[in-house]
């Protein structure tokens, strides 16, 4: 194989993982503020659940892949083997929802790619950043980057708390 059809190729495996890491990271913008329902609709029902306080809850999907993808060459040295290029083949993506709202993601595991960070968790997110549900709340502007996860969201405010009317009696 010459030289420019071998750098086109790991260019295109490279291009892969970083479309596949961007996209994990706009989903824990776009994902802000999704309701549970939504979330079960187009992430499915989640491998486990978590209810942290009256208010709190985690959900919780697990992505394990037999193999990983993308080129790698294992190189044998004194005291163990170093793996260069490989793939990550396992995530954990837990949503936080706070009153039933999603209030932060985070990813988990040997998910990187080799060209980006959580690339392997896309597969998690995919489904409900190709068909946008109606409680997300996309972000204005392009905050998402391959190489890092966005900073984590504050936390909701408190719902408000309920009004207390006074009915005085008419008429005696």
């Amino acid at each position: 194989m010459n030289r420019p059809a071998a750098l086109s190729l790991l260019l295109l495996l490279a291009a892969c993982g970083y479309a596949d890491s961007r996209l994990a990271h706009q989903a824990q913008l776009d994902m802000q503020g999704m309701t549970a329902t939504d979330l079960q609709a187009c992430a499915g029902i989640p491998d486990r659940t978590k209810q942290l306080d009256p208010r709190t809850e985690l959900f919780s999907y697990a992505l394990k892949n037999e193999s990983t993808g993308g080129v790698q060459v294992t190189l044998p040295v004194i005291g163990g083997d170093i793996t260069l290029g490989g793939s990550g083949n396992a995530c954990t993506a837990t949503f936080r929802l706070t009153d039933g709202r999603v209030s932060g993601l985070f990813y988990t595991g040997n998910n990187d790619r080799p060209v980006g960070q959580d690339g392997v968790c896309a597969m998690i997110v995919r489904g409900c950043m190709r068909r946008p549900m109606p409680s997300m709340a996309p972000v204005a502007g392009d905050g998402a980057s391959a190489f890092r996860q966005p900073p984590a969201q504050p936390e909701l405010p408190p719902p408000p708390a309920p009004a207390v009317v006074r009915m005085e009696p008419v008429g005696r």
